[in-house]
């Protein structure tokens, strides 16, 4: 880097001497306008030449965190760099999700996008980016169910019960979420609308704060990604009451849906790598090799199986197929029940 520094310096300083010379000129051009694509084009051949980063737009500790750090993982071994992971929490997802809008679209820095993507352009009227121009999509990874907890010391054994203090307290029963706009928002705007009660909606910066209040009784009820609640099922401290998939998960074979009791009840979280719109397809391509390869990694394959997630990895334009459908469907859902960020 430092010698075509010093070489573009040194012919600037020439096409200035030459100016007098005009059948000179288009040869200085043509020297400039060589190195320059000479240089851009090593630099794709050799990427990556350093670290990269992977922005989660979650605070540590959640679900997110936790896939970008297995993602990040596996990715430092096959890529042959380290991937550094980035929390960036805020304004569900915005915040995150506009610093890699605005970062140089080299393949240096990427985003774990989730749900909130495919909802955000219609939840806020003012994002800071475009989300349809924005982001060049690499590859989606893993969707499955978010799943409804309570505290393992909550009088709550079913949606049942739950339909059913709401109808009797309204506004009473409090339900926590990582960020307004995230899946576990419009999950729970879902089940008021459904079920006809109202609950009150407490956003967190991250899914880690929100399972916090949740555990000290500051909130009743937390519909969170698979992944950011099964340790604590595991561990006791919570207690799963239903997943919010249309049928069963199985990962969680003894837990009932959500849509046994409300019917039409359907909310799906997911997991998708973007990078700056921008961004040479040959890195699009390498980066996205490179996810294939790792999601292969049988550890990989344990640890998000058994947060009932489904692997889901293909070319860069099945995510955006996939995100380009959300976006409607949750659009319509949205709009009919005039849901709100708060």
């Amino acid at each position: 880097m430092l010698f075509v520094i010093l070489l573009l310096t040194w012919i600037s300083g020439v096409y200035k001497i030459m100016l007098c010379l005009p059948h000179l000129k288009r040869f200085v051009v043509s020297v400039v306008l060589g190195c320059t694509l000479s240089y851009a084009q090593l630099a794709v051949a050799t990427y990556p030449e350093k670290s990269l980063r992977l922005i989660a737009p979650f605070a540590p500790g959640g679900g997110t965190d936790q896939m970008a750090r297995a993602l990040g993982a596996g990715l430092t071994k096959v890529l042959g760099q380290t991937v550094v992971i980035e929390n960036k929490p805020g304004a569900g997802t915005v915040i995150g999700m506009d610093l890699v809008a605005r970062s140089a679209p080299d393949g240096y820095t990427l985003v774990l996008a989730t749900f909130a993507h495919a909802v955000n352009s219609v939840l806020q009227s003012k994002l800071p980016y475009d989300s349809d121009q924005a982001f060049a999509p690499v590859a989606l990874i893993a969707r499955g169910p978010n799943v409804l907890v309570v505290r393992t010391e909550s009088p709550f054994q079913s949606v049942k019960e739950i339909v059913a203090a709401a109808n009797a307290q309204p506004g009473e029963l409090t339900y926590a979420s990582q960020g307004n706009g995230t899946s576990a928002h419009l999950a729970g705007e879902m089940l008021q609308n459904l079920g006809k009660i109202e609950l009150t909606h407490i956003p967190y910066r991250g899914a880690s704060l929100a399972l916090t209040d949740l555990l000290g009784g500051q909130v009743d009820l937390f519909i969170g990604t698979a992944a950011g609640v099964t340790p604590l099922i595991a561990s006791g401290k919570l207690r799963a009451i239903a997943v919010t998939s249309p049928n069963p998960s199985s990962a969680f074979e003894w837990v009932t849906t959500v849509a046994a009791t409300l019917p039409g009840y359907a909310v799906e979280s997911w997991y998708g790598v973007y990078a700056p719109t921008g961004t040479p397809a040959s890195i699009i391509d390498t980066l996205n090799a490179a996810i294939r390869q790792t999601v292969k990694n049988p550890d990989f394959i344990k640890k998000v199986e058994n947060e009932g997630l489904t692997i889901s990895v293909g070319a860069p334009q099945e995510l955006e197929q996939y995100v380009q459908a959300e976006k409607s469907r949750w659009k319509k859902i949205i709009l009919e029940n005039k849901i709100q960020v708060q």
